[in-house]
Formats: structure tokens, sequence, C-alpha cells
């Protein structure tokens, strides 16, 4: 037979593990970086200037790839 004390303690211990499982799973976040461009927005150069080349060459050398951990948005 379970005493109170041990189905309190029981209770306990469920109530602050649960918080730590419920958030173990949690996917990785996806970053926003803003790209101000002094292109006009019709520009056929566009995203594909050497200046792009050399942020999305240096963002994957830090594990940021773009469209799956972190997203590029351009602003003209």
């Amino acid at each position: 037979m379970m005493r109170r004390r041990d189905f309190i303690t029981l209770l306990g211990g469920a109530a602050v593990v649960w918080p730590l499982a419920a958030r173990a799973q949690q996917p990785e976040r996806m970053r926003r970086i803003g790209v101000l461009m002094t292109l006009a927005a019709g520009d056929p150069l566009g995203v594909d200037t050497p200046v792009i080349a050399v942020i999305r060459q240096a963002l994957n050398e830090t594990g940021l790839v773009d469209g799956q951990n972190v997203t590029l948005d351009y602003r003209s």
C-alpha cells in the first residue's frame, strides 16, 4: 500500500520532470537576416550580386544555410 507521503513525492517528481521532457524535442528556430541593398527592386542583378555570394559563403562557414536554418530577407 502506498503511503500518502510517497504519493506526494511521486507527484512532485513528475511535476518537475514533465516540463523538461516537453522541451526536449524543440526544432531549431529559423533565424532571419535582413539585407538592405541599394539596387532598385526590379534590377536584373538583384540578389545575385558578389556581395550576397560573400554573405552566403560566410554564413555557410558558420553553419547557417540559407533556406534551412536562416532566411535572408532582401530590401531595396
